[in-house]
């Protein structure tokens, strides 16, 4: 009996042991059979650097290098105006008249209250010389003689406060005459003819400057050595106008002007272009787009723009490492030239990255590769 259940205690441990060991081995072939992890098909592109030459466009705005506003500069009624509104006119031209006729009259009236000063001036120097002779020979009093010295005086006086009040008049008369202080043109005229104007207070017209002309746009303060060299003319650029109606304005510019500071609140400068004008075509106040060539100073990093992700405003690439898998780079573009764009850091030269099939690879996964040059086809 005891033998017979050792017998069976035996048979029983000796299929557990072998159903064990099958089943270990069982799952070493099941593992080994499962296909591994999928490798993702993309298309790569090696990073490679260059010396750059693209176009920036910034928004900008026309602005006049002179502009002024027209104020009267006397009292009394707009007699005339000589041009008409939008007109344009040469430094010195007329342009408004205001009671010149009244400042003509007040200059008239001061001419001749000098002469009556300088008539004056005569007589008592007259007088004085009698009275000089007579105090000589002690034919008169001394205080006569006082007297008429002081007349003398008193009537140079007289002469320079009349010679001051013509000053004045002639002053004003040519004041009655609004004339344009430099060549450019005007606008709508604030006022029309008979209108009662005051010295100081009243708007009559703007005019502005229209050759050369300006256009003023911002660049961020990373751009400002860039720029700085274009001014100065250690790097060459060529500076153009797109017009509202997306046309490109006919003449070409230049960096002219760059403000003295830069925004806190922004971080950006604001930068002065100027441009020949002579069909008035750029007018002040346009929106216009500003477009400015540059070439890099030195080699740069240079991908496909197609490789760049943009996850709300960050940047990331693929790049494939050497076991090929797949890791998600951050990277800060510069500048975009046609299809490629420029990378100021994040990746390296020689760095392998992922150019198409991008949307179905994801950080760490497993990729086959296809250079971009493999899958051109062949011509």
């Amino acid at each position: 009996m005891n033998k017979n259940y050792l017998f069976s205690a035996l048979i029983i441990s000796s299929a557990l042991l072998w159903q064990s060991c099958g089943s270990k081995d069982g799952a070493k072939q099941q593992q080994a059979a499962a296909p591994g992890q999928m490798a993702i098909p993309v298309t790569t592109s090696t990073v490679e650097k260059q010396i750059v030459s693209g176009l920036k466009s910034y928004a900008a705005s026309v602005v006049p290098l002179q502009e002024a506003d027209l104020l009267a500069e006397v009292s009394g009624y707009v007699t005339k105006i000589y041009v008409a509104d939008g007109a344009a006119v040469k430094k010195g031209q007329p342009l408004y008249e205001i009671d010149r006729i009244r400042y003509q009259a007040a200059v008239d009236q001061a001419k001749a209250n000098l002469e009556i000063a300088k008539a004056n001036l005569q007589r008592v120097e007259k007088d004085l010389t009698r009275y000089q002779t007579l105090a000589e020979q002690d034919a008169i009093a001394k205080q006569t003689l006082d007297y008429a010295i002081t007349d003398v005086n008193n009537q140079k006086a007289q002469i320079q406060a009349a010679q001051a009040a013509l000053t004045t008049a002639e002053t004003n008369l040519e004041r009655s005459i609004i004339r344009a202080p430099f060549s450019g043109a005007v606008g709508i005229s604030k006022v029309r003819t008979g209108a009662l104007v005051s010295p100081g207070t009243t708007l009559l017209n703007t005019i502005s400057a229209i050759d050369p002309i300006a256009v003023e746009f911002q660049i961020s303060e990373k751009e400002i050595m860039e720029f700085a060299g274009y001014q100065s003319g250690q790097l060459s650029t060529d500076v153009t106008v797109s017009l509202p109606n997306n046309t490109v304005y006919s003449h070409d510019g230049k960096i002219a002007t760059m403000d003295r500071a830069v925004d806190p609140t922004t971080g950006r400068l604001t930068i002065r272009a100027s441009f020949s004008n002579p069909q008035n075509e750029l007018r002040a106040g346009m929106n216009v787009t500003m477009h400015v060539k540059s070439t890099t100073a030195t080699e740069q990093l240079m991908i496909p723009f197609k490789a760049v992700q943009d996850q709300l405003g960050v940047y990331n690439v693929y790049v494939v490492n050497d076991s090929s898998l797949a890791e998600l780079r951050p990277v800060e573009l510069g500048l975009k030239v046609e299809d490629k764009v420029v990378v100021n850091n994040g990746i390296e030269a020689g760095d392998r990255i992922v150019v198409d099939g991008i949307m179905n690879v994801r950080n760490g996964a497993k990729v086959t590769e296809k250079t971009a040059e493999q899958s051109t086809p062949q011509k």
